[in-house]
């Protein structure tokens, strides 16, 4: 498991080649403060982190699968993994974060115009005066 690589996967690199495309500015494996975890892809100003889920790792419905081999304790830690990531999300909403979860297998392009969008979005909010 040591070999697994925890930040520059494939398919979060393709999504943050894109948001720099879009002419987003992001920080990468950003420190979550509320738990020492840490954001694929975060924009820490409008509080929004960006996880780039594997679908072995995290028990992905249409891809994820079980080893055959040691299967009840592969069961036990994917589900720790889950209840890990739903944990964290839990944790960020409370200190008022945006939380999106990408999995590899979804389009890079598409995913990251949908994160593009949420951080134009929130930088837009930042930017208009409350009215007083």
């Amino acid at each position: 498991m040591r070999a697994q690589k925890r930040k520059d996967t494939a398919p979060e690199l393709a999504i943050r080649r894109e948001l720099h495309r879009l002419g987003c500015g992001y920080r990468v494996d950003y420190p979550i403060p509320v738990s020492r975890r840490r954001a694929d892809i975060a924009f820490p100003r409008c509080r929004i982190a960006v996880f780039v889920d594997g679908c072995f790792w995290h028990a992905c419905p249409l891809h994820g699968t079980v080893p055959k081999h040691n299967r009840t304790w592969w069961e036990n830690k994917l589900r720790t993994n889950v209840a890990r990531d739903r944990d964290t999300d839990q944790r960020l909403h409370e200190a008022g974060w945006t939380v999106i979860r990408v999995w590899e297998h979804e389009d890079p392009v598409a995913a990251a115009r949908a994160i593009a969008e949420i951080y134009g979005d929130l930088r837009a909010r930042q930017a208009t005066p409350s009215p007083q």
